[in-house]
């Protein structure tokens, strides 16, 4: 008797002290009295454009808050009558049915029945209450866990709250943690759009998201919509008519399609994530998980119109290069080309020294590893960026030609430098100009011989390779003459000043000091050459280019609101004289002059082409926007291989195309503007003979243009604008 009761003790004791250690392990995984006050679900980041759309989310689970006022109250009825009935008469958990689905469970030896609450469910998505493992003991304790937690959450929160958190956290399939995300995902709306055929769906994915995927199991999904709305119906949320209508009601998915998987905008969209990780160090955020909402510049509505308009050019353009580049003559281009892919890649890099001849032997005999070289090598590349030159925003960002697949290439618009070309002649003439140079001076149109830093002889020529006679700077921008460029910085336009200016209006990369640069040999960053061009419709004021508006967190609180960042650099007087001596390119029969196939209003800018058509630029202005283009290829050892890879041909029909687009759109509503002629400047005619102002100089009545005889204050070339209180000869000017 004793040794039994001996038994019995130690049996009990035995019980209690494993009863006391699961209790113990039972409530070390419960969530602290801060996590159930304070819960922290991951959010994403969500970024905005200027126009409210939202460009895509950062994120390790696609998660956004929202509150019951941005909810239908058909999908809050269709989430109660489906998932838990009495929801609004429990203290968390459904005792009786929790208690009949624990011992169906036992008696199956398998957790066969949830039996979860909303409440429960949510303290299982929201706190990430496991068990030890998958057998039915850890299940069962993962199931108590919930029960307890559950019941914590109801004391703390209201179930207005408890249902505003639960749509906020739940899973619904393809990446969309809570409602917000799933609308946006399936329907492309926002949640209060929804209709109560779309919120039935949306709350049937809540028992299988992968089981119920529409688009992989629409007929599927439809059922599981019909057995919501049967739930609604049969606890009297909506009538069986109403019922009926919804479960007829057809569902219009937004389509899974290339702008879906990349967004409207992936490079600016890339530029503005690594923007913030270098701020999550100053602010302590993290962008995946802290659910910021991040409010850009970029305008949605010209972004697609600056995606359509590359698109469109790049679509014909290659299939035109296609047909003009054959390897066959330019084997030693294959050649480099080649060796920099074999010496780039991993399997060559990783490789053993002693193995590496061999492995790029085996590379350069691979049919499919050459074809993948040839057609990624002779990929056209773009980079297209639009701004607001007065505020710095930036409108639009094409950062390649892969826009419309791949997010993360390399962007063309803030990762490349390259030579201008022609496209940089304007800071010449800018400080000719502002030497007190009026725009009918002129300059021998003759070669000119030059010694460069290494010490080798330049004789550069014009792009016809023709010379002779004299033009003016009008002239010499207008048809990009490269002698007259040349000769302006070589005799009223020293390099060493034109750095300078350069620089003050907003190019940050360094420019060789070399007369050379005059057609534009020193390498530049598309962003900083296109804000540079900003200042002349600027009225001479920088504005630094800005993508990021302002930040907050997930509670609306304010953490970095950025404003333009202005300086005055030139006079409004220069600007604007600059300002209509880039009108002349695009008009008429100026280098630029394509762009009036498309657009038609008041605008201004300059082509510009390296050498072998390596690349292509047109940059330009209208009153409101400043938009540059840059078209070439990765590989420099590819080129364009005729004057198709002039920037006035490959580049301006994209810039013209961009702006009709823009401004023919009545939801962007531009107006029709001209630029400003400040007060300080007045049209003059210059007298041909004497190069003073015509009507106090000018001995002519006449003068002679092509052939034709006008009158001298009607002439149509020699013409130039200068400031009010200038009209003595030209070595009296200066502003």
């Amino acid at each position: 008797m004793i040794e039994q009761l001996k038994k019995k003790t130690l049996l009990g004791g035995i019980l209690f002290v494993l009863l006391i250690a699961y209790g113990i392990f039972l409530f070390a995984g419960l969530p602290s009295l801060e996590q159930l006050e304070n819960p922290k679900p991951e959010l994403a980041t969500k970024v905005y454009s200027i126009d409210g759309v939202i460009l895509d989310r950062f994120f390790i689970k696609n998660r956004t808050q929202v509150t019951l006022e941005e909810i239908q109250s058909g999908l809050v009825n269709a989430l109660v009558a489906t998932e838990d009935k009495n929801f609004y008469n429990h203290w968390g958990v459904d005792l009786p049915r929790f208690m009949r689905a624990m011992v169906k469970n036992l008696v199956a030896l398998r957790l066969k029945e949830g039996a979860s609450t909303i409440t429960q469910q949510l303290a299982r998505n929201l706190y990430a209450l496991k068990g030890t493992n998958e057998s039915l003991f850890g299940k069962i304790t993962r199931k108590i866990r919930e029960f307890i937690t559950a019941v914590q959450i109801e004391r703390n929160y209201t179930k207005e709250e408890i249902l505003e958190m639960y749509l906020s956290v739940a899973f619904f399939g393809r990446s969309a943690y809570g409602i917000a995300s799933a609308s946006q995902i399936y329907f492309g709306k926002k949640t209060s759009e929804l209709t109560l055929g779309e919120s039935a769906f949306l709350v049937g994915l809540l028992k299988g998201p992968t089981t119920y995927d529409p688009f992989k199991y629409f007929e599927r999904a439809v059922n599981r919509r019909s057995t919501v709305l049967h739930q609604m119906a049969k606890y009297a949320y909506i009538s069986p008519e109403l019922e009926k209508k919804a479960k007829n009601e057809p569902l219009e998915f937004r389509s899974i399609d290339d702008e879906h998987i990349a967004g409207i905008a992936p490079h600016f969209v890339e530029w503005i994530r690594q923007q913030l990780i270098q701020k999550s160090e100053q602010y302590g955020f993290d962008i995946y998980r802290d659910g910021l909402s991040v409010y850009t510049t970029l305008d949605s509505r010209m972004q697609r119109a600056a995606n359509r308009a590359v698109d469109e050019h790049l679509s014909t353009y290659q299939a035109m290069f296609n047909k003009q580049w054959d390897w066959k003559d330019h084997r030693e281009e294959l050649a480099q080309v080649m060796s920099h892919e074999i010496r780039t890649s991993d399997v060559y890099r990783r490789a053993d020294p002693s193995i590496q001849d061999s492995i790029a032997q085996a590379f350069r005999k691979n049919k499919s590893f050459i074809d993948s070289v040839k057609k990624e090598a002779t990929q056209i590349e773009i980079g297209f960026v639009a701004i607001d030159h007065s505020k710095g925003h930036i409108l639009a960002m094409v950062g390649g030609s892969d826009f419309k697949k791949f997010k993360y290439g390399l962007n063309h618009i803030t990762q490349i430098r390259r030579q201008p070309g022609s496209a940089f002649k304007p800071f010449v003439y800018t400080v000719a100009i502002d030497n007190g140079y009026p725009s009918c001076f002129e300059l021998l149109n003759q070669p000119v011989t030059l010694v460069m830093g290494n010490g080798k002889r330049w004789a550069p020529e014009n792009f016809d390779r023709t010379f002779g006679g004299k033009y003016t700077l009008r002239a010499g921008i207008k048809h990009s003459i490269n002698l007259i460029a040349i000769r302006t910085i070589m005799e009223i336009a020293p390099v060493q000043q034109v750095i300078q200016y350069a620089h003050k209006m907003g190019i940050k990369s360094e420019l060789p000091p070399y007369e050379s640069l005059a057609i534009g040999t020193g390498e530049v960053q598309p962003l900083e050459i296109v804000a540079a061009y900003g200042v002349f419709p600027n009225e001479g004021v920088y504005v630094e280019p800005i993508s990021i508006l302002r930040i907050e967190d997930k509670d609306d609180n304010l953490i970095e609101e950025n404003h333009p960042v202005k300086r005055e650099v030139l006079s409004s007087e220069t600007a604007y004289i600059m300002t209509d001596l880039l009108q002349e390119p695009v008009n008429g029969d100026g280098s630029g002059a394509r762009v009036r196939n498309y657009f038609y209003l008041p605008a201004a800018g300059k082509t510009g082409t390296t050498q072998e058509y390596a690349d292509a630029w047109f940059i330009g202005f209208t009153p409101r926007i400043t938009a540059g283009v840059w078209v070439g290829f990765d590989n420099k050892s590819v080129h364009f291989t005729n004057t198709d890879g002039q920037g006035g041909r490959a580049a301006a029909p994209i810039w013209g195309l961009f702006m009709k687009y823009v401004y023919e759109n009545p939801e962007i509503g531009l107006p029709v503007e001209y630029f400003n002629q400040p007060e300080g400047v007045q049209r003059d005619t210059i007298c041909v003979e004497t190069k003073k102002v015509a009507t106090r100089y000018c001995p002519e009545t006449t003068v002679e243009v092509f052939n034709k005889k006008y009158p001298v204050e009607k002439c149509p070339v020699h013409t130039s604008w200068l400031p009010k209180i200038h009209t003595g000869p030209r070595n009296a000017i200066r502003f």
